[in-house]
């Protein structure tokens, strides 16, 4: 039982480390889509864990049961913890309230995209929640996300419910393409030129090569 329970704890953390491998680039570990290597090691650690729970012994459950303990008595400012909490998530109306003050946006492609509190359907609000999930796993690029919103093999969402959700958001793209550029050198070696490359080229990441060369030189790969 204590193999079992072992080798299901390194088993566990084997499929977290394929998953956000899968997240940065599905390639890396043989898989189509984000998607797929998504739903695929999301549920095999989610069974890993079932089973590292079912086998553990009583004398570790008591332990780990103390350790939490000693921890809740320890925390002295749970408001604040749920005061982030609540911060980190980003509440639907707000944005509704944010996209009605600008009725209008120029998107990249130069279409304009119509974002109102009225035209916010039920599912571009769920389109809006799937992005924040995506965008706090690891960096994605404007084209990037839309496209794991929309594509059969990511959420299904319809393309211009995918791009409302996408543009209503207060994303600094920058930012994410920092995100994204330290994640591949946090894995592998990169040449400036290599990275920016991978970044904003339409097989990797799809940032604007604007966005690429600042995510590069702020990962620290140019310089």
């Amino acid at each position: 039982m204590g193999f079992i329970n072992g080798l299901s704890a390194f088993l566990t953390v084997i499929a977290f480390i394929l998953l956000i491998v899968g997240m940065i680039n599905p390639k890396w570990v043989k898989m189509k889509s984000r998607g797929k290597s998504f739903l695929l090691y999301f549920i095999a650690m989610i069974v890993f864990a079932l089973i590292f729970d079912a086998t553990m012994s009583e004398e570790a459950r008591s332990k780990q049961k103390k350790a939490t303990q000693v921890t809740t008595q320890n925390s002295e400012e749970p408001a604040r913890i749920n005061e982030k909490v609540s911060q980190a998530t980003v509440d639907v109306s707000d944005v509704s309230q944010t996209a009605a003050a600008v009725p209008s946006e120029k998107s990249e492609s130069g279409k304009e995209v119509a974002v109102t509190e009225h035209s916010l359907t039920g599912p571009q609000k769920n389109a809006i929640r799937s992005a924040q999930q995506y965008l706090s796993f690891t960096g994605f690029s404007r084209d990037g996300l839309i496209q794991q919103l929309s594509s059969s093999a990511g959420n299904g969402y319809d393309r211009n419910d995918a791009t409302v959700a996408v543009d209503s958001l207060n994303i600094d793209w920058n930012e994410q393409a920092v995100k994204s550029a330290t994640n591949y050198l946090n894995l592998s070696g990169f040449s400036c030129k290599g990275l920016i490359q991978q970044l904003s080229s339409r097989a990797g990441d799809k940032y604007t090569v604007d966005q690429a060369t600042y995510g590069a030189k702020k990962a620290g790969a140019c310089s």
